[in-house]
C-alpha cells in the first residue's frame, strides 16, 4: 500500500528539517518546498508562496495527501513588516486558495500559528484564551488564523499555536542558541535584554513528535497549544548554562534588546493536547541545553 504523500512548507527552515525527518522515518512521502534535500527519501521544490501562479501549479503537479504548513517569517524583531505580512499572511492564504480547487482535497492540513497571538496573560494559557497580539509578527498570526477560516468549512485545517522552542541548529538570532552559542565559544560576555521575563519553552524534537500525532488523530477545525506547560526566566537559564559550561559569564543589559512591548510571562496549558495524545514526552530544559552545548 502506497504511503500518503506529504507536501511539507518550509522544509528548510529549523522546525521543518526536523519535521521532513519524522515523516520520511514513519514511512510518509515527502515533498518539501524551500532550500535542498537534507533527509534521504525526501524531494523538494522551490516555490515562492507570494506567488499565487507559482503556487497554484505546484500544487495542481503536486496533490498532496497531507500538508504541513510551517513556511513563516518567524523572527519577531524581523524588521520588514511587509515582509512578514506578506508570507505569514498572502501566502498562506495563496496556499489555501490553490488547495481549495483540488478536486481530490488533502485529508489534513497542519497550520502553523504561534502561541504569540495571545500576548500578555497571567497563568496557563488555553485555547480560549482571547487574541491580544503585541507585534507584527503575532499580528500577521492573528490574521492568518482568521483569514483560514475562510475555507474552514471545506478545508480540513487543524491549528496549532507553538509556544518558545529551541534546539539544534535553530538561528543565534533566537535567544536561547545565541545564549548556549556565547557559552560554548568562551566569550567573556553576553548582552541581553530583560533577563527576568519567563517562557514556556520547549524542545524541537518534542515539538514534532507532537505534531506527528495530530496528523493522525486531530479533527478538522481543531486548535491546539503546542508547549511544556512549565515557565522559567532567562535568568535561570543563564544559570542552567554556567553549571553545564562549568564557568561564569558576565551579562549585561543592552536597552536595545529590550522590546517596548515585551511578553513578560507566557506558559501554556497544554491539556487539549493531552487528553487526545495522552501525556506529553518527558521533557527537561537542562537537557536540551546540554545537546545544544555538546553538539
Amino acid at each position: 500500500m502506497t504511503q500518503p504523500s506529504v507536501l511539507l512548507t518550509g522544509a528548510q527552515g529549523f522546525t521543518g528539517k526536523y519535521m521532513e525527518a519524522a515523516l520520511v522515518g514513519a514511512g510518509y512521502r515527502v515533498h518539501g518546498w524551500g532550500g535542498d534535500v537534507s533527509v534521504v527519501g525526501a524531494s523538494r521544490e522551490s516555490v515562492d508562496l507570494t506567488d499565487r501562479q507559482s503556487v497554484y501549479a505546484a500544487i495542481d503537479r503536486l496533490r498532496p495527501d497531507l500538508i504541513v504548513h510551517l513556511a513563516a517569517i518567524s523572527f519577531v524583531a524581523h524588521g520588514d513588516a511587509a515582509a512578514i505580512y506578506n508570507v505569514n499572511v498572502v501566502g498562506t492564504r495563496n496556499l489555501l486558495e490553490a488547495v481549495s480547487r483540488l478536486d481530490r482535497l488533502p485529508q489534513k492540513i497542519l497550520l502553523a500559528s504561534s502561541a504569540n497571538v495571545y500576548g500578555v496573560r497571567p497563568g496557563a494559557i488555553d485555547e480560549n484564551a482571547p487574541f491580544k497580539p503585541q507585534n507584527d509578527y503575532a499580528v500577521s498570526k492573528v490574521a492568518m488564523e482568521y483569514m483560514a477560516r475562510v475555507w474552514s468549512d471545506r478545508l480540513p485545517i487543524v491549528t496549532v499555536r507553538p509556544f518558545n522552542y529551541t534546539g539544534v541548529g535553530q538561528g543565534e538570532n533566537f535567544l536561547l542558541p545565541k545564549i548556549v552559542g556565547h557559552f560554548r565559544r568562551g566569550e567573556p560576555v553576553l548582552e541581553l535584554g530583560n533577563i527576568d521575563v519567563c517562557r514556556d519553552f520547549y524542545d524541537v524534537r518534542h515539538v514534532v513528535s507532537l505534531y506527528m500525532g495530530l496528523l493522525e488523530k486531530a479533527e478538522a477545525g481543531d486548535v491546539f497549544n503546542v508547549c511544556s506547560g512549565q515557565e522559567i526566566s532567562i535568568r535561570e537559564i543563564i544559570g542552567f548554562m554556567e553549571r553545564i559550561a562549568g564557568r561564569v559569564i558576565e551579562v549585561r543589559t543592552n536597552p536595545a534588546f529590550v522590546r517596548p512591548n515585551e511578553v513578560t510571562h507566557l506558559r501554556g496549558d497544554p491539556s487539549r493536547i493531552e487528553r487526545l495524545l495522552g501525556p506529553l514526552p518527558d521533557y527537561s530544559i537542562r537537557e536540551t541545553l546540554q545537546w545544544m552545548f555538546e553538539t
